[in-house]
């Protein structure tokens, strides 16, 4: 009896395409952007001070210690006093908490409701799709902002509702770039099959359509972040967020400005700390864009 040979070129390549997968591909590029790895792990270290650095931090942030007024950085207090005497250091430890919490918060809300309907405007059209985009237009119409400002004179100071104020903001982009996603996947070969075969359109949209705009909504959620944090420390800034004494990173900035020259530390912590946070997000998202970009080749 004859065996076929296989010739060992032809059973190499389809090894290889075999082990190399879509996530392989992707691991691959994204570990060559040396940007996007340190942004990486300013992001872990940025979650993981989220989650412990309550638990670590050497003060307590909202004590007040009137015999340690404006003290310069030390080695017991690694980034000096404010004008209560409370610890800076222990204060941007715990306003990483609050401040990440209200950008993820802020920005997952938007990216679900944003894709609620960019999805469904895309899909199905016509004067739903009409309507959908003309209430984004008028959101558009207000600087960003603006419209949070806006918002946050209606609902009142407050994190709370400064992450709605957030969310609304960010809701239009994701329906704008979910719609323009579901336009470009819903004439695909492979819904038409889907449509051939009975499905409804629910089960379209939800199990062929969103999984094929999940890429470009990661991208563009992480980039995301970076400013929703800026917008919440603005307003806390300008009062309307976080009142006082939260250590929120923008309320930190407010009450430190009056001291730039005699005490640039009590202002300059924190305003590092939404710089760093702001990059490291924006870089990750750059990073994932560029790893996930189906044009470029290995």
């Amino acid at each position: 009896m004859s065996q076929t040979q296989v010739p060992v070129g032809t059973a190499s390549v389809s090894k290889k395409a075999s082990v190399d997968s879509p996530w392989r591909r992707f691991i691959r590029r994204f570990r060559r952007q040396r940007l996007g790895m340190v942004a990486l792990g300013v992001v872990a270290l940025l979650l993981l001070l989220m989650a412990i650095g309550p638990a670590i931090s050497p003060f307590d942030p909202t004590e007040p210690d009137y015999d340690a007024v404006m003290e310069v950085p030390s080695a017991k207090h690694w980034f000096g006093t404010d004008d209560f005497g409370r610890d800076i250091f222990s204060r941007v430890l715990n306003g990483t908490r609050i401040s990440l919490a209200v950008g993820l918060c802020s920005v997952f809300g938007g990216a679900l409701i944003g894709m609620f309907f960019g999805l469904t405007a895309g899909y199905y059209g016509g004067k739903y799709d009409g309507l959908v985009m003309r209430a984004c237009d008028v959101l558009f119409a207000f600087p960003g902002i603006l419209l949070a400002i806006a918002i946050i004179a209606i609902l009142g100071p407050g994190l709370p509702n400064v992450v709605i104020a957030v969310a609304v903001f960010s809701v239009p982009i994701f329906i704008r770039i979910v719609r323009g996603e579901t336009l470009a996947l819903k004439n695909k070969t492979y819904i038409e099959a889907a449509r051939a075969t009975g499905l409804r359109d629910r089960e379209i949209i939800w199990r062929h359509l969103f999984p094929g705009t999940i890429s470009v909504v990661l991208v563009y959620l992480t980039m995301r972040i970076g400013s929703a944090i800026l917008i919440a420390a603005s307003l806390s800034f300008l009062g309307m967020g976080a009142q006082p004494p939260t250590p929120e990173w923008g309320a930190m900035l407010s009450s430190g400005r009056d001291y730039l020259t005699t005490a640039p530390h009590v202002a300059m912590f924190p305003g590092l700390a939404i710089l760093v946070t702001c990059l490291g997000f924006n870089l990750l998202g750059d990073a994932l864009r560029d790893a996930l970009d189906r044009k470029l080749t290995d």
